[in-house]
């Protein structure tokens, strides 16, 4: 017997006893994204590494770590699955010329990769729904960010179960000065930093605040602060985005640590957190890049955005029983014996007309094993048809859930029948 293979580590099945509640969440994000004027757009799962590099950052623990790259057979070129979305869907945008004298507001769905340690809520492939606005540069755009995220959470039943946080980064030059200041502190306290700290003092000192080591969260809190070295305007964005949240009556918290994990943030930055799912407590994050666009060779072009990983809120909506069931077919058909295959696929296609649902049963059985399929499939109603049903023309139709007698009725009686016991 030939080895049994499985699945990459990491790397999940979903199989259909949980596929529906994907559906139910994919359709839910459907019709939200509609609402707000988003299109669809669809990228490569695998993207030249040059890309993710220079638009993640170098030093960052996705480049630096997590990942999955490789070289083209053919012709050598270095290749990466891709870890996040903007970059994918920002390339596409400068190579399709996309914000000419124009706007956009682009979503995406999909698998994304990288090589961490698996865990409840955080696996090796993840899926993610993003959104990316581009082209518009006041608070307002950045406003209605959080309103939509928001309302999804209204739309879902996760309201009470998720709390925002947001920053500003400011500009480059700011952040520049903020650096400089920075590393000269983080110099001071060196003797303390760990390893991690070390390594990005220089680096990319900013991320040594978001750190998680208990022992350096009293260093980091007394570290200067971005918000000391905001000039006019970006002061200005940052409190009109504040305005405009507070006018929507939406509440949040002011973290000034939160830096966010990729390079290209400045500005408007936030997240979305619940205390509900242990250590992986973000379940929506994002920012501005207005740098990027022109970072991946573009015409200079602002653009904000955010990334939700679907796990993560498919967790949450577990943990609050707020799933739907697996929804059941409404029609089962038992058949046996001479002409009743052909006569119940006729039937069939007549109810799916109809705007039913339906299950043949397929090959040799008897009416004792089709009727138990028929039940356990959930279904409304069993329809029997054996040789005395094809010669007259006639269907058997029996309840299954509902307490009522079977009837013998003409075929074209029948999708009226189902109708009354659908639920």
């Amino acid at each position: 017997m030939a080895q049994k293979l499985q699945a990459i580590r990491g790397m999940n099945d979903v199989l259909p006893a949980e596929s529906h509640q994907w559906e139910y969440f994919e359709n839910t994000l459907r019709g939200w994204l509609a609402d707000y004027g988003y299109q669809n757009i669809r990228t490569p799962i695998v993207e030249p590494t040059p890309l993710f590099v220079r638009s993640i950052g170098e030093v960052t623990d996705i480049v630096e770590k997590e990942m999955y790259s490789f070289e083209d057979k053919l012709n050598g070129d270095p290749l990466t699955l891709r870890p996040e979305g903007t970059a994918g869907t920002l390339r596409a945008v400068v190579e399709h010329n996309l914000l000419y004298n124009t706007t956009q507001k682009l979503w995406y769905m999909g698998p994304m990769y990288r090589h961490e340690r698996p865990q409840k809520g955080r696996y090796r492939q993840f899926h993610q729904i993003g959104v990316e606005a581009l082209g518009m540069n006041g608070p307002d755009i950045d406003a209605e960010i959080i309103a939509m995220t928001a309302d999804l959470w209204h739309r879902l039943g996760l309201a009470d179960s998720v709390q925002l946080e947001i920053n500003t980064l400011g500009n480059k030059e700011e952040r520049a000065a903020h650096r400089e200041a920075l590393i000269a502190y983080l110099e001071q306290h060196v003797d303390i930093l760990d390893e991690d700290g070390k390594r990005r003092l220089y680096s990319n000192p900013l991320r040594v605040l978001d750190t998680k080591n208990p022992a350096l969260q009293e260093m980091a809190n007394a570290a200067p602060r971005l918000s000391d070295y905001l000039g006019d305007a970006s002061r200005a964005h940052y409190e009109g985005w504040k305005a405009l949240i507070d006018a929507l009556g939406i509440r949040y918290v002011e973290n000034p640590r939160l830096v966010r994990g990729l390079d290209y943030y400045n500005q408007s930055v936030f997240e979305w957190v619940t205390t509900e799912l242990g250590a992986q407590g973000t379940v929506c994050a994002g920012g501005r890049y207005d740098g990027l666009i022109e970072q991946l060779g573009g015409k200079p072009a602002p653009g904000i955005g955010f990334g939700m990983g679907m796990e993560r809120v498919l967790l949450l909506l577990a943990e609050k029983g707020l799933l739907p069931a697996r929804r059941s077919v409404d029609v089962f058909i038992v058949n046996q014996g001479q002409g009743a295959t052909a006569y119940a696929m006729q039937l069939a296609q007549l109810l799916r007309v109809a705007g039913h649902s339906v299950i043949q049963h397929m090959g040799e059985a008897s009416f004792k094993s089709q009727m138990k399929k028929a039940d356990g499939s959930g279904a409304a109603v069993a329809l029997i048809i054996g040789e005395n049903e094809v010669a007259n023309a006639q269907v058997v139709v029996k309840p299954l859930r509902a307490d009522a007698a079977q009837e013998t009725l003409a075929v074209a009686d029948v999708a009226a029948a189902v109708s009354r016991f659908k639920s």
